[in-house]
């Protein structure tokens, strides 16, 4: 089959990415990549990197692009716009698509729909915009959700994505105490395409810095999250740090366990809870960021010694951390294969 597929704010970083992945999948037809600031505007002037892809193709109009979906279509929406803005364009393209018996499925790459409860994202983001919507989304790690209850997803967030590949095996051997101590470091791309002081080149080339220790959004995600995944409650004691690179998120999670550990049989807690997971390596000694940028891998590191473990995790955080990960559950929602279209290798030397 081919799927009609659509992008929601189309011209970020994230926006861009999926665009890439798309022109790439072989069951995905891009019918429009949606953008309010540069409707009518060449793709390729945006991304010029994309142009053997889309040629002349121009961004459509947000107002306009679903009159050229004939009824009875089955779409694919990406939604790659802004935390909270997100969530009213959906719920009201959703009600938009009802009206025309267009059927949907959406990936959101926004934090709008990662919580299953209003007060619990309002606690963190402030007023939701379609709290209404709410049900209709779940959240979560591919890896993690064996069974589809909604038609709509809210992807994680990327600092999220490489937190839970660690934590939630750990929660779910039962191995630790539900509190882990993370460290992460991510590339500038994490920041959006516009320009600002902590992702300026000249203020992170040669230089590395934390910001909003231990009152970044991601945290109160991640215990969230990780709660539904595995049941149990745990509390997130989150740094992160803005890295002197572009691309990719290297995590360190620490954590106690309940009693002495050895590597080796930390090691296989790990190999077992991702043993059916195409995009997860656990690989010997610690994973190096350049064998999974610009790829929708992860791989992981394991460390023990007494009850003390650490585990490291890398990430592409454009990628597995977003466009990537968005486009596994859309795999999964149209009853795709979760790999079809994103098995390409890490380039490597980036």
């Amino acid at each position: 089959m081919s799927v009609p597929t659509a992008v929601i704010g189309a011209t970020g970083y994230v926006g861009g990415e999926l665009l890439r992945l798309i022109a790439g999948h072989p069951e995905f037809d891009m019918q429009a990549a949606v953008s309010a600031s540069r409707a009518g505007t060449p793709i390729a002037a945006t991304f010029p990197h994309l142009a053997p892809a889309f040629g002349s193709d121009v961004f459509a109009n947000p107002e306009s692009w679903l009159d050229a979906v004939p009824r009875g279509t089955r779409l694919a929406v990406f939604s790659a716009a802004p935390h909270g803005a997100s969530a009213g364009m959906l719920a009201a393209l959703i009600d938009d698509a009802t009206a025309r018996d267009v059927e949907l499925h959406v990936v959101d790459a926004s934090a709008d729909f990662r919580f299953s409860e209003r007060d619990a994202y309002e606690a963190v983001y402030g007023e939701h915009g379609a709290p209404s919507a709410i049900p209709a989304f779940a959240s979560g790690l591919p890896e993690h959700v064996t069974e589809l209850t909604t038609p709509h997803i809210g992807n994680p967030g990327c600092f999220a994505t490489a937190m839970l590949l660690a934590i939630v095996p750990l929660l779910s051997s039962g191995l630790t105490t539900g509190h882990f101590m993370t460290s992460g470091i991510t590339g500038s791309t994490g920041s959006g395409r516009e320009a600002k002081t902590g992702t300026h080149h000249p203020e992170r080339h040669s230089n590395l810095y934390a910001y909003k220790p231990l009152e970044h959004r991601h945290a109160p995600e991640v215990e969230h999250l990780a709660g539904l995944a595995t049941g149990r409650e745990t509390a997130v004691s989150f740094v992160p740090h803005s890295g002197p690179f572009a691309r990719g998120i290297h995590m360190t999670v620490f954590a106690e366990a309940t009693q002495e550990i050895t590597a080796d049989a930390l090691t296989t807690v790990f190999r077992d809870a991702y043993a059916t997971a195409p995009f997860v390596e656990i690989v010997s000694g610690t994973p190096r960021l350049k064998d999974v940028v610009a790829s929708n891998y992860a791989k992981l590191g394991v460390a023990a010694s007494g009850r003390r473990i650490a585990v490291t995790c890398v990430i592409d955080n454009l990628v597995k951390g977003a466009a990537g990960g968005a486009v596994q559950w859309m795999n999964r929602l149209f009853d795709l294969p979760e790999t079809m279209g994103l098995e390409a290798p890490a380039p490597a030397w980036t």
